[in-house]
């Protein structure tokens, strides 16, 4: 899972989705940002290297997911 992991980058799109997640102020803010830069990275991909990459697209989206789940049980549990 580690050496899948560090192939091409993906546990950066992971670390980066989960900050989005935690850092947003409510699902729909989570959802669009994660989906915004998941597609502003691979659109950079797509300049830089010529392809589109629908496997880091998902990592950045499902690290977004984990970090607004950590968010909301933080959140919910204390406030």
């Amino acid at each position: 899972m580690l050496k899948w992991l560090k192939e091409s980058d993906r546990w950066k799109h992971l670390l980066g989705g989960i900050g989005i997640g935690l850092f947003a102020n409510s699902l729909y803010c989570a959802a669009y940002a994660g989906i915004g830069i998941a597609g502003a990275l691979e659109l950079k991909d797509t300049t830089w290297y010529g392809y589109w990459d629908w496997i880091d697209f998902s990592i950045t989206l499902v690290g977004v997911g984990i970090g607004w789940g950590i968010h909301f049980l933080i959140f919910s549990l204390l406030f």
